[in-house]
């Protein structure tokens, strides 16, 4: 009996070791209700463009209040799949944005979380895309980085992404990666690169810093008033999602990176 015991310890230990790490998370009453929302919006945007299906999306995030370190995983910790919309970051912000913008379910919200978040949908601290330009370079692809196509004055530099300067790295666990990010300095952002600026892009605020691409992400947003800035804002002033004024913005910041939705 004691044998038989064992075996089925043994067993149940290699069921849980070969579970996929994209086990669906559990979901608080508030963040499914912020999913069904988005999916409702989803299902009435008719034969609206990706663009402006993704304005919509974005939309009714506003005012969602800003939250640091939202994920669950390390080097030593394991990763979690999470899908809390009751406060997002600025990267969260995007995840559930284009998650729901493929989404006709919860279920399928969840899938594609996984697979916008994570290096083909592995739910790995390793595997998470750490850095903006993961989403144009890293499968699923989620964006086409444009960048270099909107200005003669956009500037490529070669970056060598989670290593300091010092040589030690921001994320312990996740490999150097050497990726050439090109950005628009902001004073080149004139009338015509905004104009060239769809709805719905995704915008980087890139940095000189060492081992990192940006430091911010938001959502282009173009109204009767200008072009905005659309993102989870930490300043202590709004500490929610918000709309900025992309030229208001784009003071505060060294250039951008845009990527745009496939």
């Amino acid at each position: 009996m004691r044998i038989i015991v064992r075996i089925m310890l043994v067993l149940a230990a290699l069921v849980c070791a070969l579970a996929p790490a994209s086990a669906a998370p559990t979901v608080d009453d508030a963040s499914a209700r912020q999913i069904d929302e988005l999916l409702t919006v989803r299902a009435e945007s008719g034969g609206l463009s990706r663009s402006e299906l993704i304005e919509r999306l974005s939309a009714r995030l506003l005012g969602t209040p800003y939250g640091a370190n939202m994920l669950i995983g390390s080097a030593t910790e394991p990763e979690q799949l999470v899908a809390d919309l009751r406060r997002v970051d600025c990267f969260t912000y995007l995840d559930y944005v284009e998650a729901a913008s493929r989404s006709s379910t919860r279920d399928e919200f969840l899938t594609n979380l996984a697979t916008t978040r994570y290096i083909d949908g592995r739910v790995e601290f390793a595997q998470r895309k750490h850095f903006f330009t993961d989403w144009s370079t890293r499968e699923r692809l989620a964006a086409t980085d444009i960048t270099a196509s909107l200005s003669a004055a956009a500037v490529t530099t070669t970056k060598h992404l989670n290593a300091k300067a010092d040589g030690s790295t921001y994320l312990p666990g996740v490999p150097v990666v050497d990726r050439a990010v090109t950005h628009i300095p902001s004073a080149a952002v004139d009338a015509t690169v905004s104009g060239a600026l769809r709805t719905g892009d995704f915008l980087g605020a890139y940095t000189p810093e060492a081992g990192l691409d940006v430091t911010h992400v938001g959502i282009l947003v173009h109204t009767p008033a200008g072009p905005i800035f659309r993102n989870a804002s930490s300043l202590a002033a709004t500490n929610q999602v918000v709309d900025t004024p992309l030229a208001d913005y784009l003071r505060t910041v060294p250039g951008i990176v845009v990527l745009r939705p496939l």
